[in-house]
C-alpha cells in the first residue's frame, strides 16, 4: 500500500528526510505547471520548485498531524512566489512570437492551426486576467484542488472560493471573446507556455 503524502510528510518532519524524494517524484510537475501558468517563465518555475521543496524541508516541523499536504504545500508554494518577485522582475508582457507563425505538420493543417491559436488565445486571456483571478483558476482547473482545499489555503470560506472561481471564469470568457474578435495574434512564447490547457 502507497503511503499518503500526509504520512510521508510527517515521516519527513520525524527526520526522515529521504521521503521528500517520494513527495518531489509525486509533485514537482504539478507545481512546475502552477508556476508556469502564474509566472509565464519556465526558468523561473524552475526555480521555484527547487524553493518549494528547500522550504519544505526547512519548515517541515511547521506541518501539523491534521494538515492537508497539497494545501500546505501550496501555501509554500505561494509564498516562494511572492518572495521571488521581491527580487525578481515579473514578466509582464509576452515575448513577440505570434500565434499566426506557428507551422502545422498535420494532414489537416488548417484545423491543427485553429487549435493552436485557440490555445494560445486562451493563455493569453489567462494571463490577462489579475493575479489571483487567475490562480483560483490554476488551482481548480489544472491543479484539480478541491474548493475544500482552495478554501483552506486562501483562509476562506468553500462559498467564497466558489464565487471567486465563478467571477474568475466570467472574466476570463469575456477576455477570451474580445481576443477572438479582434482577430490579432496574441504574442505568447511558446517555449514557455507549452503545457495542457483544459
Amino acid at each position: 500500500m502507497t503511503d499518503t503524502d500526509e504520512i510521508l510528510m510527517i515521516a519527513v518532519r520525524g527526520g526522515d528526510v529521504a521521503k521528500l524524494g517520494v513527495l518531489f517524484d509525486r509533485y514537482h510537475r504539478a507545481l512546475f505547471d502552477f508556476f508556469v501558468r502564474m509566472t509565464n517563465s519556465r526558468a523561473a518555475a524552475d526555480d521555484l520548485v527547487q524553493d518549494v521543496f528547500f522550504r519544505m524541508l526547512k519548515y517541515r516541523q511547521t506541518f501539523r498531524d491534521d494538515s492537508r499536504f497539497k494545501a500546505w504545500m501550496f501555501h509554500i508554494a505561494r509564498n516562494a512566489r511572492a518572495d521571488y518577485y521581491k527580487t525578481h522582475q515579473p514578466e509582464t508582457s509576452f515575448p513577440e512570437e505570434a500565434a499566426g507563425n506557428i507551422q502545422s505538420r498535420s494532414p489537416f493543417p488548417g484545423h491543427e492551426l485553429e487549435q493552436k491559436q485557440q490555445v494560445m488565445l486562451l493563455q493569453c486571456a489567462m494571463f490577462r486576467l489579475p493575479e489571483e483571478k487567475r490562480e483560483v483558476l490554476v488551482l481548480s482547473r489544472y491543479q484539480e484542488m478541491k474548493y475544500d482545499q482552495i478554501a483552506e489555503l486562501l483562509g476562506c470560506e468553500v462559498g467564497a472560493v466558489k464565487v471567486r472561481v465563478h467571477r474568475a471564469l466570467k472574466e476570463l470568457r469575456e477576455i477570451f471573446v474580445k481576443l477572438s474578435s479582434e482577430r490579432l495574434p496574441c504574442n505568447v512564447n511558446k517555449s514557455e507556455t507549452t503545457l495542457r490547457i483544459m
